[in-house]
């Protein structure tokens, strides 16, 4: 398995419970990836459910670590 096989299948498991949420891949290195996720703020602990166990054993049995960040897609940007 490669980190790109890792990543859809994150991304097939995110579109599986919300199918209104955008993704945003960072491949940071061979083994590190950011998937950064928004979508309703009714999704965003099932997307956490969904996610948690299959990253930790990407990081586990693969050496890969995929950080999932799931933000909701109608709160206001912050300002600085």
């Amino acid at each position: 398995m490669t980190i790109d096989d890792a990543i859809k299948e994150m991304q097939t498991k995110i579109s599986a419970v919300s199918a209104g949420a955008q993704m945003k891949v960072v491949k940071i290195s061979e083994e590190e990836a950011r998937i950064t996720v928004l979508a309703p703020a009714g999704d965003i602990q099932p997307i956490k459910d969904a996610t948690f166990t299959p990253a930790m054993e990407f990081l586990n049995n693969e050496g890969f670590d995929i950080q999932v960040q799931v933000y909701d897609k109608d709160a206001p940007p912050l300002s600085g």
